[in-house]
Order: C-alpha cells, then structure tokens, then sequence
C-alpha cells in the first residue's frame, strides 16, 4: 500500500511539473512574440513611446522569474501570476492604442504577429488549466486518507492552483 501510494504519487508529480513546464513554454513563446511585436509597432507607427515602453518593462519582470515546480509555493504563484497579468495588460493597452494607426492595422506582418499573440494566449489558457487539472489529481492523491499520513513521511506536499489576476472579472475599457 505504501509503496502503491508513492509510485501512483511522484508519477502525479511529474505531471504536474510537466504541465508546468508547458505553462512556461507557453508564456515564453508570447515573450518572444512580443519582442516582434514591438519592433513592427516601433517601425510602423509615430508611436506612444510610454506605451512600448510599459509593455518591454513588463516582458523585462517576466522573464525574470522563475519557479522550481518542485517546490512551487502559493506565494510564489501568486506573484507570477500577478507578474504575467501585468504584461497581459501592457499588451492590451499596446493592441488598444494600435486601433489609432490605420496603417499598422493594414500592415501584413503586424496582423500576422496579432493573430499568433492570439492563439499564444489560448495555449497560455489552455496550459494553466491543464496544471491546475494536474494539481488537483495530485493534491487530492496527497490529502484523502490514509494517503495523507504516507505524504507527511515522503515529504509530498501539495501544488498551489492558477487563480485570475486581480481585475481580471472587469472588462477591458477601450478608449479612442
């Protein structure tokens, strides 16, 4: 039983950091978009520099941080997930204003990079709900009895979910 319940739960942890893995495979493929991004919107446009430069800002502090998903505590969720809704808002505000610029909105390669931004953000949905779907096959292995008691003497503790980001129930306000 013991040895059952050790086995059924590292190979949950490692789907759990597999999904991990994927949340921040996802997260990267939008920060090297957004490199892209940029420089069509610097090029194309007589732009708003504060703009640009709040959404590079943002990129900057999001790369910056890195989990172990091994040791991955709520506090430190939370403050990646407040990291990445800081540029995802960045980068609203960078699409919004952008409607001001005919030509950029005409413009193929900006279209294209809008487009792959797009489909970016469905994988990042689609990868935080698979990681909190993993978390919660593990944490409910790790917290039903008798397994609990097996989970203190290995040292399996249980994974923190994705939660929105703060603001994220209001919509985005678009302004011309």
């Amino acid at each position: 039983m013991v040895v059952g319940f050790n086995n059924t739960a590292v190979k949950l942890q490692e789907n759990v950091e597999e999904a991990w893995g994927n949340v921040e495979t996802s997260y990267q493929r939008r920060n090297d978009l957004i490199g892209n991004l940029v420089n069509t919107v610097k090029g194309a446009a007589d732009f708003e520099k504060s703009t640009l430069t709040a959404v590079v800002e943002a990129r900057a502090k999001a790369t910056s941080m890195n989990i172990d998903p091994s040791k991955i505590t709520p506090a430190q969720l939370a403050e990646f997930n407040k990291v990445q809704g800081g540029l995802s808002g960045a980068l609203k505000s960078l699409l919004v204003t952008v409607e001001r610029y005919p030509d950029l909105k005409a413009n193929q390669s900006f279209l294209k990079l809008q487009d792959e931004l797009a489909s970016t953000e469905n994988q990042i949905l689609t990868a935080r709900t698979r990681f909190n779907e993993g978390a919660k096959v593990y944490n409910t292995h790790i917290k039903t009895f008798p397994n609990t008691i097996f989970a203190g003497w290995f040292g399996f503790e249980d994974k923190p979910y994705f939660s929105a980001v703060e603001g994220a129930d209001k919509p985005v306000e678009v302004k011309f």
